[in-house]
């Protein structure tokens, strides 16, 4: 496993990607709004400025910049992870899984 150097520092910009286990999955494209439902619960509870955003079918870009108080992103994907995952596994019907599928931290 690749040992990776983060740099926390409070009210910081970073960029990211962020990759889809099955790189042949489209499941992030066929499943748009569910990312963006797991964003905005994020963001409720831990928010962040979205610079930039770009979603492809198995991976996705974007830039962020956290409060100036804050440091911690890794929770905010953590979540963002959880919630996507758990709300595509509960799916159809799509409404129902939006209701309450997520959990915060």
């Amino acid at each position: 496993m690749v040992a990776y150097r983060r740099y926390y520092i409070k009210g910081g910009t970073w960029f990211f990607t962020v990759n889809l286990k099955d790189r042949r999955s489209m499941h992030l494209t066929e499943n748009i709004e569910l990312l963006r439902y797991s964003v905005a619960v994020v963001k409720q509870h831990r928010p962040f400025i979205i610079d930039a955003w770009v979603v492809l079918p198995e991976h996705l870009h974007c830039i962020w910049t956290l409060p100036h108080n804050d440091e911690d992103f890794s929770s905010r994907w953590r979540d963002i992870k959880g919630c996507f995952s758990r709300t595509l596994k509960r799916q159809p019907p799509l409404a129902t899984a939006l209701l309450g599928a997520c959990h915060t931290r």
